[in-house]
């Protein structure tokens, strides 16, 4: 797989990082923009980055309509979060009550990065990775990624730790998914992480929003699309009545890998009365890059 290497520095005061997303600043100002990607920069010429292939329980979910601010079991979600920044180089970080960093050490660690596209939200979708990159690999080159390199990545690290779960889409290259796909079922074959509470294919009975923060350990993005439903319910309730018809409404395109179905979220999801289970494993699902 063939990315552009970007050098840089991890800065997270000031910033809420979560267990997939960092911010990231790039040495070259005009990194991104050389290498003709449209990635968003704050004031001081930070990039917000999605880490490609994983997606860990949500902190701070702003849901959809004017639906409230989520979050998941927040244990979880915070040693996704420790467990990526930790490998980046922080040794400590404090955070207020809303999650925002007010102080690490050191503040900011050096790293690199590899992409080639931005997410329609600016965000570069990249591999990272801790320090610089030994070699003579030049900063804004073109540099290929293969599997041995992929494990000392955040991204392989986190999900073979069983600290996120396994979120694919179009865009990721065959071989590293399949990787990252055999560490996901290791971890969750082991009970790591998340995986020792996780209900997304058993299945579950929902009957208060509060198990949602507390209790349950879903798919991150089954667990958006169900508060963004939620959400659009004035009186709070958590009807799934027609949770099934709101998904229907969603471009959610997928691939199903195992049996190379094409297909939609919604036909993945079983619905009945209160109970939601996802029929096919996460790391068989391949989305559309929307």
């Amino acid at each position: 797989m063939t990315l552009t290497l970007i050098k840089g520095t991890y800065r997270i005061v000031g910033a809420s990082p979560d267990g997939d997303s960092v911010r990231f600043y790039p040495d070259d100002p005009a990194a991104f923009s050389k290498a003709q990607l449209r990635v968003r920069l704050n004031s001081r010429g930070g990039a917000q980055l999605r880490l490609d292939g994983i997606d860990a329980l949500e902190t701070h979910y702003q849901a959809q309509n004017k639906g409230g601010m989520w979050r998941q079991p927040s244990a979880l979600a915070q040693e996704a979060a420790t467990g990526l920044l930790s490998h980046l180089g922080f040794r400590t970080v404090e955070r207020d009550e809303d999650g925002t960093v007010t102080a690490a050490t050191p503040e900011q660690v050096p790293g690199h990065i590899m992409t080639r596209f931005a997410d329609k939200y600016g965000r570069a979708v990249a591999f990272a990775f801790p320090g610089q990159r030994s070699g003579r690999s030049a900063d804004g080159g073109q540099v290929h990624l293969d599997v041995r390199g992929l494990r000392s990545s955040a991204n392989y690290t986190l999900l073979e730790a069983g600290l996120v779960y396994p979120t694919f889409y179009s865009l990721l290259y065959v071989d590293l998914r399949a990787a990252m796909a055999e560490a996901a079922v290791a971890a969750r074959d082991a009970g790591k992480g998340v995986w020792a509470d996780d209900v997304t294919v058993a299945g579950f009975r929902l009957s208060t929003r509060k198990q949602l923060r507390d209790d349950l350990v879903i798919l991150p993005k089954l667990f958006r699309r169900l508060v963004d439903y939620l959400g659009l319910d004035e009186t709070g309730g958590v009807s799934l009545a027609r949770f099934a018809a709101y998904l229907d409404g969603r471009d959610d395109r997928l691939v199903v890998v195992s049996s190379g179905q094409t297909t939609e979220l919604a036909t993945l999801v079983n619905v009945r009365r209160q109970t939601i289970r996802l029929t096919v494993a996460p790391e068989d699902i391949v989305f559309a890059e929307g």
